[in-house]
């Protein structure tokens, strides 16, 4: 069998891949926006998300690079005759780098800053500097690889400049 006539499975991989990958991450903003109005429930919120990501978003983000490598072999096509292709190939690279490592990192930290309930007797107040801070570094990540995810699927569905 000629690996051209493998394209079009290597292409259902890729997009189920995609949806199945991406599509929970969009949902992460509602389970904060809930952790955060019952902070009681923001460990278990995190840790949930930090699940999702291990288990499902990481390894199939991975697996979105090896399919896309197996479409450019099974296809021929050269990345560097498609700027298109070449910006969503950087933008994937920026996207799971950062995911891995800054957005991964932030989402145990939390993990670990809400781990160990306040002291018997504590006041009910605002969430220490410290979570607060974590949270937002989380929002900011989290809108940051929204917005390449969003770029990525209009250039490899729209093929701007083509």
């Amino acid at each position: 069998m000629d690996l051209a006539q493998l394209a079009p499975y290597f292409l259902f991989l890729h997009v189920m891949g995609a949806i199945i990958a991406f599509g929970p991450t969009f949902a992460y903003s509602i389970m904060g926006s809930m952790a955060g109005n019952e902070p009681q429930h923001a460990n278990f919120s995190a840790r949930q998300v930090a699940a999702i990501g291990n288990k499902l978003v990481y390894p199939l983000a991975i697996f979105q690079g090896i399919t896309g490598v197996l479409l450019l072999v099974s296809l021929q096509i050269n990345p560097q005759n498609q700027p298109w292709l070449v910006a969503g190939i950087i933008l994937y690279l920026i996207a799971i780098t950062y995911a891995l490592t800054i957005q991964r990192n932030a989402l145990h930290h939390l993990i670990e800053l809400s781990s160990t309930p306040p002291p018997p007797g504590t006041p009910p107040g605002p969430p220490p500097p410290e979570i607060l801070a974590t949270v937002k570094k989380i929002q900011r990540g989290g809108i940051f690889l929204a917005a390449l995810i969003v770029i990525i699927v209009f250039l490899m569905v729209v093929k701007p400049g083509r």
